[in-house]
């Protein structure tokens, strides 16, 4: 979609690209982030995708009309390409099977492309196209938000959740170890939500491994108290897809689990032009985060750590240029808000997620009632010993002091960053890329009785060693 890969990841013309076309400082700025996973085609192009486009000699492969979004896909970056690209990140790709135009055929044989040794046709494919051993692709979707009218080849429920059946069926018969995530309802606001994911799952649930949920938060009210609010939507979602899940896990008698894959999320308050007047990556929804957008993503991380119980995948979407972290011209690289809670969550969080009894001053907001001006979430890590500690205050005016009150462990090593500001507005730009980042804070204590101070609209996070 638009820019995100042609003109941000993939950009032969830039100063900045390398041998294979690759930008470079996309590709460090990136590994700084350290995506476990990257779920590709995604969003609403892949039901009109064929795959076998998008590989072979870059001189041979077709132009097509993406109707999704009205623009000409050039298809010079497809699956071998993305697959190439986790590499050089370091991280784990996952493949979406088009559900829309496509058939469960389709699906098997992108499989066999992709995982299968050499001696068949799709995979002796793969090795004519320079890639002699297999991708090993682990992670699948199958499709994407096939519940919504504005998706190509649109299916009712108990029509998508029998050819998701099918298709996953031939899948892993491909590869009996694939991991596959079931497509859920496009947001919670759907009029067939929660029903859309009980019929699907109750089709599917023996054959998957997640479940997909999609939702994206906004401001366009201009309400920034409830907009820092809106875990409480967020947390709402997970909720009751967690109680979907557990029914349809009784009502089938199964003995196995699914999970949750949260795999689309992100703030897109003003959503621009959509459509390309059919042009090759035209400039679509290209955000710019505020200050506010940054807490709201530090605390829909937040979830992400307190949910970790059912949910196990999550996607940002999307990573460069669209509604991104991230945004390019063709000779520079601009690290937008939304960049620096991610980025201290990647390097911070590891081991378990802890439950953290926390106490707060509370506010009203208009959309969510009473709510806590204090947001939080915490890890430790058993092998390393390090923990982390995460905080949004939600409030403001106000500055919030935090008591810390350990029990059987002594915090040792402290480290904090933190991002805050007086403007929910302000934003970053190329010509001040510095104004909202997150800095090294100097602590002197974290041991039981002592305060710190957290400042009005702020995000921030400790790491310490525990002993």
């Amino acid at each position: 979609m638009g820019r995100c890969i042609y003109g941000g990841i993939y950009e032969p013309g830039s100063p900045l690209a390398d041998e294979n076309g690759l930008r470079r400082d996309v590709k460090a700025a990136l590994r700084e982030l350290n995506f476990r996973s990257i779920r590709y085609p995604g969003g609403n192009f892949l039901s009109g995708y064929d795959w076998e486009d998008g590989v072979g000699p870059r001189d041979q492969r077709p132009a097509r009309r993406d109707l999704a979004w009205q623009t000409v896909e050039s298809n010079q970056f497809g699956t071998d390409e993305f697959i190439d690209f986790c590499r050089a990140i370091n991280s784990e790709p996952m493949l979406a099977a088009n559900m829309g135009t496509a058939s469960i055929q389709d699906a098997a044989n992108l499989v066999e492309y992709c995982n299968a040794p050499a001696g068949t046709k799709y995979a002796d494919m793969r090795v004519a196209n320079g890639q002699s051993l297999p991708h090993g692709v682990k992670y699948w979707c199958l499709g994407n938000e096939m519940d919504g009218p504005w998706q190509i080849g649109h299916l009712e429920a108990h029509e998508y959740g029998r050819k998701a059946l099918e298709a996953a069926k031939m899948m892993r018969w491909h590869d009996p170890d694939l991991q596959l995530v079931l497509c859920g309802s496009s947001t919670s606001q759907m009029p067939a939500f929660p029903e859309w994911d009980r019929i699907t799952l109750e089709h599917c649930y023996e054959l998957v491994d997640y479940h997909s949920m999609h939702l994206y938060a906004d401001n366009r009210a201009d309400d920034t108290d409830s907009f820092l609010a809106t875990t409480v939507a967020l947390e709402a979602f997970v909720q009751t897809l967690d109680g979907v899940l557990r029914y349809v896990k009784a009502k089938t008698r199964s003995k196995r689990d699914v999970f949750l894959s949260w795999d689309e999320w992100n703030i897109s308050g003003n959503y621009g032009e959509v459509k390309g007047n059919w042009q090759q990556a035209p400039r679509l929804i290209e955000e710019v985060y505020t200050l506010e957008d940054a807490l709201v993503a530090a605390q829909w991380l937040n979830v992400f750590l307190r949910r970790a119980d059912v949910l196990k995948i999550a996607c940002l979407a999307q990573i460069v240029n669209i509604i991104a972290p991230i945004l390019t011209k063709t000779d520079a690289l601009l690290k937008q808000s939304i960049f620096y809670p991610f980025l201290l969550f990647s390097r911070l969080a590891s081991g378990d997620s802890l439950d953290v009894l926390l106490q707060s001053p509370r506010h009203e907001t208009k959309q969510f009632g009473d709510v806590p001006l204090l947001d939080a979430s915490a890890t430790h890590d058993p092998e390393t010993r390090l923990g982390a500690l995460f905080l949004v205050n939600r409030s403001q005016t106000d500055a919030l002091p935090l008591n810390f009150f350990w029990q059987n462990v002594r915090p040792l090593h402290v480290r904090a960053w933190q991002l805050c500001g007086t403007d929910p507005k302000a934003v970053n730009s190329f010509e001040d890329p510095q104004r909202v980042v997150a800095r090294p804070l100097a602590v002197q204590s974290i041991e039981t009785g002592s305060e710190i101070l957290l400042p009005p609209l702020s995000f921030t996070a400790f790491e310490m060693m525990l002993r």
